[in-house]
């Protein structure tokens, strides 16, 4: 595995724990709010290896002992699995970010991950607008994980224009009964479609009405705004 970035501690991205976040670079889809676009479009040297990457982490591991993975999108990578699997060996607790379009790499992957975010960005008649033409694997990904054992969390970053009301119950058709749903704020700045750089992201209370309609179809539902 060769990673575009690191993040040696966050207290955001693992749940209940201090993580240090690797970013994989590549992606098949084109979001035109994605911030992580040159990791998408252009990832340029130097690299980190593994290598690398399991000196920092060891270095760090009295004071961080859980690392995310992100990207980009982690599961294009058809040796994601073994790494994961020498993380855990090294005692490390992992989450994985994902848009879910490979079921078959992340199947592999759960019996090294302890904890999944699969990235639910729209309505399933609004992913052509981000690049997305076949849809299965991100069905199967959203099956494999409501049946599986390990935890997990939905996700939707609400972007002006994506997600607006009459989405929300179409998406919650998609994760019913789902244990855990998360909406995060959409932060504007340095996207990939520059339309979107000055978007104004929605206000918390519309976030909560969302959250509101979306607590109908999931166990529990998180607002990260």
């Amino acid at each position: 595995m060769q990673f575009g970035g690191i993040q040696k501690t966050s207290l955001l991205d693992f749940p209940d724990r201090i993580a240090t976040v690797l970013f994989t670079v590549g992606c098949n889809l084109r979001c035109p709010f994605c911030h992580n676009w040159r990791l998408v479009l252009n990832p340029k040297p130097p690299f980190l290896d593994e290598e690398t990457v399991f000196q920092i982490l060891e270095s760090r591991k009295r004071y961080v002992d859980a690392v995310a993975i992100t990207g980009g999108e982690p599961t294009m990578h058809k040796d994601l699995p073994q790494f994961l699997r020498k993380l855990k060996d090294r005692g490390f607790k992992v989450k994985l970010d994902t848009n879910g379009f490979f079921p078959k790499i992340l199947e592999k992957c759960l019996p090294y991950t302890d904890y999944v975010a699969l990235d639910v960005k729209t309505s399933l008649e609004k992913y052509k607008l981000l690049g997305a033409k076949d849809l299965t694997g991100f069905l199967q990904t959203i099956e494999m994980l409501k049946t599986g054992k390990v935890d997990y969390e939905f996700r939707c970053t609400v972007v002006p224009g994506f997600v607006n009301k009459e989405d929300i119950p179409k998406i919650g058709e998609l994760v019913k009964n789902g244990k855990r749903f998360a909406f995060q704020q959409f932060i504007s700045g340095d996207t990939l479609d520059k339309k979107f750089r000055n978007v104004e992201p929605y206000s918390e209370d519309f976030i909560a009405d969302l959250a509101e309609v979306m607590k109908k179809y999931v166990g529990e539902v998180i607002l990260r705004v």
